[in-house]
């Protein structure tokens, strides 16, 4: 199963390809020799201070250049001897650069020089590319252009517009190729990958599988030998038992499949942006969430695990009940890369009462979510801990990178004193509030939004090692 989780997140949009069409009432316009042609045209005046007769021959120029322009018009191919296929060469995904190419084929005896502009959303690119192309005669050119997705969701791509010349470069076609597609922004698949590689090359997942297949109280069939004193009945193979004509009882494999619980908080704080060191770009904490539960649904069903997803906010946005295989991490990509988050305050209740009426059996329930500093006891604090009797809960605060930096720097002055207090104060309750979740069995914790993933991986690989649930 290695890699079919890649394979499936790695499939990338279908290509889209359609023949121009005119663009708009104007389809046309002049090259920029024509004009070249018409500032030549205007030297007749120079003469015709003192003979007026180079008025008419600056006209016949003026008649010469429009015929000459006429001409090369007519011998440009129409749109619909153009195609435009978009193909895209790897799956977009959120801040991981990838290309777009464009192919152009024509039907045309002549070589076109073209400018091409594809309707690029802002989610995508920050300003629409534009390309310049030669596509020789009766062939096809293929450009590409860079894109860095900044936001997660579906986008749609628009049309793409063409204005090509011939090698006169007196008179241009304008056309347009209907490409318009819906593409989905996956989270940071990379990150996620390269999370699982790294796991796999220091072979923690490896030891995983084969504490798998421990002998113990499961009920899948692991092989037989003689019945032993203390054994059950139902166990007793009683078609061996007569082959043999002794009693011979099954030993069955230890049930080691677990069910993990995605649990995302897509509430108010975590629309607040953080910027990673060494990054030009600043995500929400809910992105860096949603990069983190990928990481980890990949290295849990590498493990055997089942992953369910419940991301919420005033309501459930996305919910996914508990599977695994190549197919459900597709469907768990997908379902993240939808969740949006909220101005509005969460409901942390709600999502408590959803799963707890859905999950009866005890899991392992990964919250990641994050809480303010009130005087009173946060609710999501409240919640986590009537949560954790029945199951075992891991924790994740994110971390607020500003405050922390207040916090550890030396004041310079006593405004810059009062702020380090301050922040000293909000932090040193902030660990108060995941020590009283410690004490009731949680697994609290609080990291920087961009480490998240190393941290949840980790605790998870650890839960699994000591036997916890």
């Amino acid at each position: 199963m290695t890699g079919e989780p890649a394979a499936e997140l790695s499939r990338v949009p279908p290509s889209v390809e359609a023949r121009a069409r005119s663009l708009g009432r104007v389809p046309f316009a002049f090259g920029r020799r024509f004009f070249i042609g018409l500032v030549v045209g205007f030297a007749w005046l120079a003469p015709a201070w003192w003979s007026p007769q180079f008025i008419v021959a600056m006209f016949f120029w003026d008649a010469l250049l429009l015929a000459a322009w006429l001409w090369d018009f007519s011998q440009l191919p129409a749109p619909p001897q153009i195609e435009v296929r978009r193909i895209w060469q790897t799956r977009p995904a959120l801040a991981v650069p990838s290309q777009v190419g464009l192919q152009i084929s024509t039907e045309s005896r002549r070589v076109l020089y073209m400018r091409v502009v594809d309707e690029t959303p802002v989610a995508l690119a920050p300003e629409p590319p534009q390309l310049a192309a030669t596509v020789p005669a009766r062939g096809s050119v293929l450009l590409s252009y860079a894109i860095l997705p900044r936001q997660r969701g579906t986008t749609r791509v628009g049309r793409v517009f063409l204005r090509y010349q011939s090698a006169l470069q007196l008179a241009e076609r304008r056309a347009e190729a209907e490409l318009s597609q819906a593409v989905r922004v996956l989270p940071n698949i990379e990150q996620a990958r390269k999370q699982t590689l790294s796991l796999i090359r220091s072979r923690q997942v490896e030891i995983e599988r084969r504490r798998y297949r421990q002998r113990g109280m499961g009920r899948e069939i692991d092989s037989l030998r003689e019945y032993h004193g203390g054994d059950e009945y139902r166990d007793i193979s009683w078609t061996a038992t007569a082959r043999r004509h002794r009693l011979i009882t099954r030993v069955f494999q230890m049930e080691r499949s677990q069910t993990v619980w995605l649990v995302l908080d897509a509430g108010r704080l975590l629309r607040a942006q953080v910027q990673e060191p060494g990054s030009t770009l600043r995500l929400s904490k809910l992105d860096h969430a949603v990069n983190a539960a990928l990481s980890l649904a990949q290295v849990a069903m590498l493990c055997g695990d089942r992953v369910g997803l419940l991301a919420y906010g005033s309501r459930t946005q996305r919910s996914l009940v508990p599977t695994r295989g190549a197919q459900h991490v597709r469907w768990l990509a997908d379902a993240l890369a939808e969740v949006r988050a909220e101005s509005a305050e969460p409901d942390h209740g709600r999502a408590v009462r959803t799963l707890l009426s859905v999950q009866k059996r005890r899991s392992l329930v990964v919250w990641i979510t994050d809480f303010a500093e009130t005087a009173t006891v946060p609710e999501v604090i409240d919640y986590a801990m009537q949560m954790s009797p029945r199951h075992l809960v891991i924790f994740a605060a994110m971390s607020q990178p500003e405050l922390a930096a207040l916090a550890a720097a030396a004041p310079a002055s006593p405004e810059e004193m009062y702020r380090h207090a301050a922040a000293l104060e909000i932090c040193q309750r902030r660990e108060s509030m995941l020590g009283r979740l410690r004490q009731h069995g949680v697994l609290a914790f609080e990291w920087m939004p961009w480490g998240l993933s190393t941290i949840l991986v980790n605790r998870y690989l650890e839960v699994k090692e000591r036997n916890w649930l």
